[in-house]
This record gives structure tokens, C-alpha cells and sequence, in this order.
């Protein structure tokens, strides 16, 4: 495992890479998007972007098309398209009341979907006679929305909700997307359409599907991540994995068989299926591997948090023994040969970590 650490601002909230993973779009936790490209070992800002109004929540680099999409707080969304060596931005209206909380390029890049705190998943695709972006909203949550992932077959959707559940969705829309083949929650798929609800004792923060589709994983406040196996249908079995460290705010697959979440441990972590049990397999941030299983971290950012609401400062922080200072936010795959070879993570510290397997 080699690991390189890139200071970029004092915070960082999200990041999304280019096709080519040579350049980074990330949000400094403010109304802009910085693109930075990498130039010898280390990375140089070439764009900076400022349509938004308020606080960026979300963005995600389409890596067929090349377009760059983001979302904010001010409830918004623009789609960005390099043209002539400058990013041009078009608007997109979302109908949305409440902030936009995350968003996610389908497969197919022909349609995106973005959540929000209005517990409305806006699904947007474009209309080429009036040349603009079309949303068509799912409402049925009972809370806010905070992650998207969709299913590769460019039709299911998998959300999170600070209503301690987990969902999928159909987002299939007639006239822009192909008649959709049978899959664990059968055929007939109209949009909008809630297939199944998988409940947490926690707030649902991220979740993804693996890289087959058969499988799905979330993670919640409680500190536990969760694995659906619907290899032989929905709603499928449920595995839930209890941690006994600070709750994840995101997850990716590795392979088939690995999950690698990240959260307010500091910590990447990963879980794996062993003889058919899904359990915890190992932290990623080797050096501190000895003072993890101690609990010596784990403490040290509880103590972090602890100074920051009794004492209202940084001042009493101990250093801790993890690469990342603060908790990671954001975690993206590389794929390669058999799964994730490479993969990065970005916190409240403002740094930007590429972790190579």
C-alpha cells in the first residue's frame, strides 16, 4: 500500500476525477469549484469555478462526455462543458425548495439524478427540442436525501435518507431510455416506483451497488455498514456489519467482495466476505494499524470532537496518528483488472489522499 497526501485547501467537501485521472474537480466547502491537474508530484489549480450562490454539495465528472456536473445549496444544478479552454455552464432547473445535498451521472451519462433536503430525488435527463434539462421528481421519502448511486443497468437508483432508510428506485423514463431487461425487482419498472426500503437504526449516509449490480451496500450513523445480496431476487438478505468505531459518511466497492468506507474514524476501513460472513477485515492506514487496534486513534479523534463542542476550539486537538486530521468526507474507485486498484479520499482537512492497493 503506498499512499501520497495532497494539501489543497483548508477544507474539502467533495472531489470528483477526469477520465484520465490526470486533473481533480474538488469544493473548498464554499460556492466554488477548483480543478486542479497534476503536474509533476503535486497538482496545479488550471480552473476555478463561482456560478454558484451558495455552498457546493456535489459533484461528479462524467467520464465519457467529459462534462462536469455540481450541485449546491442554493438549490441548483449546472451542467459544465469545456468549450474553446474555458468551462461553460448551464443551468438546471431542479424544482426543488431545499438544498441540493448530492449528485451522480447514469452510466449512460444520458441522465443524472440529484437529492436534496426538499426528500425529493430530482431525476434529470435532456430534451433535445427545447434544448434544455428536464427533471422529473421521486418523493417518496420522509426526509432528506443525502447520497444517489445508480445501478449499472442505467435504469435502478439506490438512495440515502436521514430517515433511517434505505431505498431503490425505478428512474426509467420512456422515449430516453431502452425497454428496460428483468432484474431482481422484476420488468415492469415504472419511474418514480419504490421496489424496496431497507431500514437502519441511523441516519443512511452513502450507498453504492457493487460492480455487478447484485449487490448493495449502505452505511449509517450508527456505525454499521450493510450489504444486500439480491443474487436470487429482491428484497434480498441482509448483512449487517456492526463497527465498533466512529460511523462512515461513504463507501465504494472493491471487487465483488470487498467494501472500502470511510468516515469520521479518519481511517479507510475495510470489510470483506469471508466464507460466505461479511466482517470487518482491516484499517488502510498501515503505520497506525498497531495504535487502531488499541484504540488509540479512535480516542484521538473522539478527543478532536470532544475539544470542538466543550471547549469551541482547535487549540486542544491532538494530532492524530492517521494521515487525514479530520474526517474523510468523499471517497472515489479507480477500476482496473478485478476491481479497485486505486482509489482517493478527501476530508475536512483539506487534503486530497491517493491510496494505491
Amino acid at each position: 500500500m503506498s499512499i501520497a497526501i495532497h494539501k489543497l485547501a483548508d477544507v474539502i467537501t467533495s472531489h470528483s476525477w477526469s477520465a484520465d485521472k490526470k486533473s481533480v474537480a474538488l469544493c473548498p466547502n464554499n460556492n466554488e469549484v477548483h480543478i486542479y491537474s497534476r503536474s509533476g508530484d503535486g497538482y496545479d489549480e488550471i480552473a476555478h469555478l463561482a456560478e454558484h450562490d451558495q455552498t457546493v454539495t456535489g459533484i461528479d465528472w462524467a467520464p465519457k462526455t467529459n462534462r462536469l456536473l455540481t450541485c449546491s445549496q442554493d438549490r441548483n444544478a449546472y451542467v459544465w462543458r469545456y468549450e474553446q479552454g474555458n468551462w461553460k455552464p448551464t443551468l438546471v432547473i431542479l424544482r426543488i425548495n431545499r438544498a441540493a445535498t448530492s449528485c451522480s451521472w447514469s452510466p449512460k451519462e444520458n441522465k443524472f439524478a440529484v437529492t436534496s433536503g426538499a426528500k425529493i430525488v430530482s431525476v434529470c435527463y435532456f430534451e433535445v427540442d427545447n434544448d434544455w434539462w428536464v427533471s422529473k421528481h421521486i418523493k417518496k421519502h420522509k426526509s432528506t436525501v443525502l447520497k444517489v448511486d445508480w445501478h449499472p443497468n442505467n435504469i435502478l437508483i439506490a438512495t440515502a435518507s436521514s430517515d433511517f432508510k434505505a431505498r431503490v428506485f425505478s428512474a426509467y423514463i420512456k422515449g430516453v431510455d431502452d425497454k428496460p431487461a428483468d432484474t431482481p425487482f422484476g420488468s415492469k419498472l415504472p419511474f418514480g416506483e419504490c421496489l424496496a426500503e431497507y431500514p437502519s437504526n441511523g441516519w443512511v449516509h452513502s450507498i453504492r451497488w457493487s460492480p455487478s449490480g447484485n449487490q448493495l451496500a449502505f452505511c449509517s450513523h450508527d456505525s454499521t455498514v450493510t450489504v444486500v445480496d439480491l443474487k436470487n431476487g429482491a428484497p434480498g438478505v441482509q448483512h449487517v456489519i456492526k463497527h465498533a468505531n466512529l460511523p462512515f459518511v461513504d463507501l465504494i466497492w472493491s471487487g465483488e467482495d470487498k467494501v472500502i468506507a470511510v468516515g469520521f474514524d479518519c481511517n479507510p476501513t475495510v470489510f470483506a466476505l469471508t466464507g460466505g460472513v461479511w466482517a470487518f477485515s482491516k484499517q488502510l492506514d498501515e503505520k497506525t494499524s498497531g495504535q487502531q487496534q488499541k484504540g488509540g486513534a479512535n480516542r484521538a479523534a473522539f478527543n478532536m470532537f470532544k475539544a470542538k463542542v466543550e471547549v469551541g476550539q482547535d487549540t486542544n486537538v491532538t494530532t492524530l496518528e492517521t494521515k487525514h486530521q479530520n474526517a474523510i468526507t468523499c471517497i472515489v474507485g479507480f477500476g482496473g483488472p478485478g476491481g479497485v486498484r486505486e482509489f482517493s479520499t478527501s476530508s475536512l482537512d483539506g487534503q486530497l489522499g491517493i491510496w494505491k492497493i
